[in-house]
């Protein structure tokens, strides 16, 4: 910052100038000299208390910014305001250190305005701070203060000597401009390391006319500078952070897609179909949702969350997750109860084998018929044994719901012995008559509570992390995905008034997500008609909040994530609240693609 010295040098250095003119007769007389100096002490003592107070806004202002190009434009056009410059330049520093990239350039007589959020792409490549033989480009005089850190001010650009200002000509012989005055300054951050340079182009004073600038604004530049790198640093900072929590969610979904093929997938989707509905919303006209609206912090939210809400699955072993079938564990165990088929019908041909020897050995007259018997006996067996195994064959798909029926029957099939290393034992054993008899689906009345805890493991391991206060309710968005709006969800059976319309959006996500899912290990995607008939019994359970369902399949964002997820062959008409929807059928847009 300018000091009070800096102030008095500059009305002695032009109170000098004019005394000078005056004394030869060029200039006021001394009486109109004193006052006028007089004038402009009064001035600059003003300018500098103005000056200092404006400083203080614009770090207040730099701070509060986070958008890293809005925050550059700032920086340059608050120089260029102070210093009454008329061009404006930033470059920041590569990560390498080797670069200056063109970031913001402004030329104000020019209407030249390129780079930040209202210019045009600059396309100039990046200043070289090192020549090809590794010595220091110096001659260049933003690559030299970028590489010692000292700030350059220089009166004309046409008469100094030592730097290159070839590039500078050649802009001024093209466009008619006249380059002159320069102050050239590093942009250092916090912890001293120069992550730009800022250099400004013809200082002007009140009647518009270039002039130099003067050691008071250099030090007002420099503060600006050393405010604004800080101000980058920060930004660049929070925008890094973001950055690596954003991988770091793809990481968690990447590692629960290492343990389950189809899970990764789901996750997707139910982050990319929670953010479509939750942003339809917050655009609807329906009058319903004309209050609610979602900030940007509160979008990410709900964003972050639906990626995380099923990280607790991480904890959920593999054959669990992945189950396909009611046998399944490490491996399909219908391939043991098979092999136990095939020994048993061996070792049933080998008993009426024996018996068949016996009949021989004995020859009666009854022979012929005995072994005609026998054999239609064993043709009964193995064709019993053949049709048990098909039983279970189908009952272990766990694609259809299992009557009583044919779970007595399949205790009875258990009942069938066999013998293995001279031992007696039933052709099923107890855990597996008991998977093969679950009612519907594929998983046992254990395995789905460890399904359902992933829920509580969810909770506890985001609940864990010390979220920001911007993020505060991930981890309730995130761990509420299986609540109810009756009260029969889980974990904590929580009802409607204790649900947010957030935590409600992203269960219905999961829900239709999990519906139309084509390709889950178990049973393949179900056609739209069949996932609006369930949903339509889960509206009827009071199980999702129906407005939001409503505005899901009426605005028809239902049947976009239907023709970009789905299967040609589970795309089909529906019927929702008495109304038919055809999504086979061509719209306006699909005959303008085809035109």
């Amino acid at each position: 910052m300018f000091t009070k010295e800096d102030v008095v040098n500059e009305i002695v250095t032009g109170f000098d100038e004019k005394l000078k003119a005056s004394i030869s007769g060029e200039g006021k007389s001394c009486t109109e000299l004193v006052d006028i100096v007089l004038k402009e002490v009064t001035f600059l003592v003003e300018s500098s208390e103005h000056y200092k107070n404006e400083l203080m806004s614009i770090g207040i202002a730099l701070s509060a910014e986070r958008n890293q190009e809005a925050l550059l434009e700032m920086i340059v056009e608050k120089a260029m305001l102070f210093t009454g410059a008329d061009g404006g330049t930033l470059y920041i520093m590569s990560e390498d250190e080797k670069t200056l990239a063109f970031k913001i350039i402004r030329t104000k007589s020019l209407g030249f305005i390129m780079g930040g959020t209202k210019g045009s792409e600059i396309k100039f490549p990046p200043v070289q701070l090192y020549k090809e033989d590794g010595s220091r480009n110096e001659n260049n005089v933003s690559a030299y203060v970028a590489l010692t850190g000292k700030t350059v001010n220089i009166e004309d650009v046409y008469e100094v000597e030592g730097f290159d200002f070839q590039g500078t000509r050649a802009f001024d012989q093209k466009t008619g401009y006249r380059s002159k005055s320069m102050l050239v300054t590093a942009m250092r951050n916090h912890e001293n390391e120069i992550i730009g340079v800022l250099q400004l182009l013809n200082a002007t004073n009140q009647s518009g006319k270039v002039t130099s600038f003067s050691q008071r604004f250099q030090k007002l530049v420099e503060s600006l500078a050393s405010q604004a790198a800080i101000a980058i640093t920060n930004s660049s900072l929070i925008r890094g952070l973001r950055v690596l929590l954003d991988s770091f969610i793809k990481v968690i979904a990447g590692a629960i897609d290492e343990k389950s093929a189809y899970t990764g997938g789901h996750i997707r989707r139910v982050a990319a179909l929670t953010s479509t509905i939750a942003k339809g919303l917050c655009n609807s006209n329906d009058e319903r949702w004309q209050d609610w609206v979602l900030t940007r912090d509160e979008e990410d939210e709900l964003h972050i969350a639906a990626w995380m809400h099923d990280i607790g699955k991480i904890t959920t072993p593999e054959y669990v997750v992945d189950k396909a079938t009611k046998l399944e564990t490490i491996y399909d165990r219908i391939h043991t109860v098979e092999a136990r088929f095939e020994l048993l019908k061996q070792q049933t041909v080998n008993e009426f084998l024996k018996r068949k020897c016996e009949i021989l050995s004995l020859k009666t007259e009854n022979s012929d018929e005995e072994l005609g018997k026998l054999d239609q006996e064993l043709s009964v067996k193995l064709e019993g044994f053949t049709a048990a195994l098909e039983l279970i064959r189908i009952s272990n798909l766990g694609g259809e719901f299992m009557a009583n029926e044919k779970i007595a029957k399949l205790k009875e099939i258990a009942s069938i012995e066999i013998e293995i290393d001279g031992k007696k034992m039933p052709i099923l054993d107890e855990n597996e008559l008991h998977n093969l008899s679950i009612p519907k689906g594929t998983l046992t009345d254990d395995e789905r509570e460890i399904i359902n805890n992933h829920v509580v493991m969810t909770e506890k391991m985001l609940g864990g992390l010390p979220w920001p206060k911007k993020f505060k309710n991930v981890t309730t968005y995130a761990a509420e995905h299986h609540e109810k709006l009756d009260g029969s969800g889980y974990p904590h059976g929580k009802k409607a008034e204790q649900l947010s319309i957030k935590s409600r959006i992203l269960a219905i996500a999961d829900i239709f997500e999990a519906l139309t899912a084509k390709d889950r290990p178990y049973r393949p995607g179900k056609k739209l008609s069949e996932c609006v008939r369930i949903v339509g019994f889960m509206l009827k359970d009071k199980h999702l909040d129906k407005e939001i369902v409503d505005f899901f399949i009426t605005s028809g964002l239902f049947v976009e994530y239907a023709k970009k997820e789905l299967t040609p062959e589970q795309i089909d008409s529906f019927t929702y609240n008495g109304i038919k929807y055809d999504p086979t059928l061509p719209t306006t847009d699909d005959v303008g693609k085809d035109n």
